[in-house]
């Protein structure tokens, strides 16, 4: 299983700001889109972000203009930027990659996860 892992959550105040990072190993990350998922108790994992290798991007509705995927090709790294946070946005952050477009990765059944990254947005 290709390990994925996702760093760079903390505690924030609301209005604040956290970048988290998520590594994979590079013959993956070449070829495939990747995406931001996130999960509070007892709810279903959320698909937050997307970014294929061309840089095309697709986010939540929930996020948008708030959050920015990328990605860094000689560093097999996926970013989030996280602007404006919301109590709202607290929960474990989770990366995952597949297929090559975006519409290919919302429909793939992904089972191997890392173990994520708090993001607590409280006052």
């Amino acid at each position: 299983q290709v390990q994925l892992v996702e760093s760079g959550g903390g505690a924030v105040q609301p209005g604040g700001s956290l970048t988290l990072s998520c590594e994979t190993v590079a013959i993956v990350f070449k070829v495939a889109a990747m995406g931001w998922f996130r999960q509070t108790p007892g709810n279903q994992r959320e698909l937050v972000a997307v970014i294929t290798t061309r840089g095309v991007t697709e986010y939540a509705d929930s996020v948008k203009g708030r959050f920015t995927v990328s990605r860094d090709n000689a560093k097999n790294t996926m970013y989030l930027q996280m602007n404006n946070l919301k109590p709202e946005d607290t929960a474990v952050y989770y990366c995952n990659q597949g297929g090559v477009t975006i519409p290919v990765f919302k429909e793939m059944d992904f089972t191997n996860w890392g173990q994520g990254t708090q993001v607590t947005v409280s006052s």
